[in-house]
């Protein structure tokens, strides 16, 4: 669902992700919730595909129409998550990893990131499951030790 952006009236923020089932989700959802995360509870469990992205609101029916025809082109994949990672110290997060589906969610986000939401990346895109952003070191720790173990298969 798109949102208001700071700024203009005629700008939206938009981002595009896949959810995680059940019963991981919720899993993932208390872990992230548990570590202190104030995001927590405003952001499902999710692998993302387009990140937040600021557009004009006159773009989203073609926006709507791009991912309507995106999403017919991909059947669904086998995933795995399987333990942890971090982006530490470039950016203070700790993930659940993608270990299965990752060339297919590569190639998901691109569609994604074509026609009109064409954008050039920060970073290079790595799915993964965000469990803590941007708390204390401790926390990041904390939840980096508690789903070393954590995995999840599904479709």
């Amino acid at each position: 669902m798109p949102e208001a952006s700071a700024g203009t009236l005629d700008t939206v923020r938009v981002g595009v992700a896949t959810g995680i089932p059940e019963p991981w989700g919720s899993a993932l959802d208390r872990a992230r919730a548990d570590a202190g995360d104030p995001l927590a509870e405003f952001i499902p469990s999710h692998v993302t595909l387009l990140g937040p992205t600021d557009v004009s609101s006159s773009s989203l029916s073609s926006i709507e129409d791009h991912l309507a025809a995106v999403a017919p082109r991909f059947q669904p994949f086998p995933v795995r998550l399987r333990g942890t990672g971090t982006f530490r110290p470039v950016t203070e997060v700790v993930f659940v990893a993608v270990a299965a589906g990752i060339s297919e969610f590569e190639q998901l986000a691109a569609a994604v990131r074509d026609g009109p939401l064409a954008r050039e990346l920060h970073f290079p895109y790595h799915p993964h499951v965000t469990v803590a952003h941007d708390i204390s070191t401790e926390a990041l720790d904390k939840v980096f030790e508690d789903l070393a173990d954590f995995s999840a298969q599904f479709d």
